[in-house]
């Protein structure tokens, strides 16, 4: 059962973002069914998406829709499109960077009447994802004309963010188990850093037992075992693929609810697309972005409405009756407001089906509005990766680079392409394309902070090779911080 809200009175103001195609009708139709619960809650219309981007707004957002957000904390938002020739980034994406909503929550949970091939598994889990971080920081570089990159930043504080709150949510709603899901037998620096982190924070919460598990494994056990999960938290990419996985386990997007978390802004959104294809119709399923105003309840601390609004879903799937098309019975679909009509009439009624789970506020851990900063207690300047553009073959790049280190403060180590050392050659087949790095090793530590040194590697290298950028090799703490080849 649901904790009892400490005021019942107050009205909470929500900005509500209706969004594209699909979105305003079931922004409608959920706002009817909260208001029908008594839900307190007083709503503040607010545009992104679409219609921003054809007005000329690059972030698909408004100022006027970030201030009302910035100013209420608490966002309802349906689905968002990008369309082609308007604007260059995701509003979505802009909304969840804007106000640092690190913390991205889906459930995944069984739901009556909506039969899967996972059907009477059982299955209730959580995945939280790093919202943030990643490689949808979206710093991204083509190296040549034909070779692009993109940077995968994953820090400290980040993973530790993201595993507190994992922890913090597995606690709010009883659950016993967090597992921390990486790809760190490849990525030793970036995904590395959140296993260790994870294992690190959660040796705090003694009360979870806590695991790690290769993502890849994590994707293929949830379709073999979903049962044996109860929280698992990723890093951003993963996190964003394998929830969608997870929600395909209990009925797809069109019934999924997520959270976006901030220390200072919470988002809850439907993640499903905006279906313009029946936009204006009156089929559309309001059932994703329900549940995410149910998730929303819980946050503001109204438990006892999210609970009646929930278990009014749960008796309408049990019934079959008016459902729309997507999750009805094949020829039996409804209308999107004979759905409303019947979720409200059913305000009240308690699953028999759906177990009971306590819900208790998620305690987020407050981070101070500061430059983080990790100090090392040692740092030494080792070497120095160049990456060059050429078309010659890893033989006469060597012999070139090799000669250009001759009475510098480098030798030369080794050259490789995407990853794959080819000099000096150690045989194989490796594809060869225009992009190499090529790793100098200080021959004796500098004596200042080597810049003077690399500006001199790289105006000699830069005689006959066109290179793009450089990475510092150094160590931290006596550890490289670096990769090997």
């Amino acid at each position: 059962m649901d904790a009892t809200p400490a005021d019942t009175t107050a009205r909470t103001r929500v900005t509500a973002i209706a969004g594209d195609g699909i979105g305003p009708e079931v922004m409608r139709a959920t706002q009817q069914i909260l208001a029908a619960a008594g839900a307190r809650l007083e709503w503040e219309e607010a545009l992104a998406g679409a219609e921003a981007f054809r007005k000329g707004i690059s972030s698909g957002a408004p100022q006027e829709t970030l201030d009302s957000i910035a100013r209420n904390g608490v966002a309802l938002k349906g689905p968002l499109e990008t369309p082609v020739g308007y604007g260059e980034k995701s509003a979505n994406v802009t909304l969840r960077k804007i106000f640092e909503m690190y913390g991205n929550i889906r459930p995944v949970r069984e739901l009556p009447g909506i039969r899967t091939p996972f059907t009477g598994r059982g299955i209730d889990f959580v995945v939280v994802r790093e919202n943030v971080e990643d490689v949808y920081a979206g710093v991204e570089h083509m190296q040549t004309p034909g070779v692009a990159q993109t940077l995968k930043l994953i820090t400290e504080v980040g993973c530790e963010r993201i595993v507190r709150l994992a922890a913090a949510l597995a606690q709010a709603e009883g659950r016993k188990k967090v597992t921390v899901s990486t790809k760190a037998n490849i990525m030793k620096l970036t995904e590395g850093m959140m296993k260790r982190v994870g294992e690190q924070v959660l040796k705090e919460y003694p009360d979870l037992v806590h695991e790690h598990m290769i993502v890849d494994n994590c994707a293929h056990q949830m379709v073999i075992r979903p049962e044996q999960f109860d929280v698992t938290v990723m890093t951003n990419m993963n996190g964003d693929i394998l929830s969608d996985l997870a929600a395909g386990l209990v009925g797809g997007l069109g019934v999924a609810p997520s959270a976006n978390l901030g220390d200072q802004v919470a988002m809850f959104e439907a993640v499903h697309g905006s279906a313009p294809q029946i936009a204006g119709k009156g089929l559309a399923n309001p059932t994703a972005l329900l549940l995410s105003a149910v998730m929303m309840l819980r946050h503001i601390g109204d438990f006892a409405t999210a609970s009646t609004v929930e278990h009014a879903l749960y008796v309408t799937l049990e019934e079959g009756k008016d459902l729309t098309g997507d999750i009805a019975p094949a020829g039996q679909g409804g209308s999107t407001g004979a759905f409303v009509d019947r979720v409200i009439a059913n305000l009240g009624r308690q699953s028999e089906k759906v177990p009971v789970r306590e819900y208790r506020s998620i305690a987020m851990k407050k981070w101070p509005a500061i430059t983080w900063y990790r100090a090392a207690t040692t740092r030494e300047l080792v070497g120095v990766d160049v990456f060059v553009e050429s078309e010659r073959d890893p033989r006469a790049i060597g012999i070139t680079l090799a000669a250009a280190a001759e009475g510098s403060a480098f030798t030369l180590e080794m050259i490789s392409s995407r990853g794959a050392q080819v000099w000096p050659d150690l045989g194989g087949n490796t594809f060869l394309v225009d992009h190499f790095r090529a790793r100098f090793m200080f021959k004796e530590p500098p004596k200042g902070n080597g810049i003077a040194e690399i500006t001199d590697l790289l105006q000699r290298i830069g005689r006959q090779h066109n290179w793009m950028h450089i990475e510092k090799l150094q160590r931290f703490d006596g550890a490289d911080a670096y990769s090997k080849a």
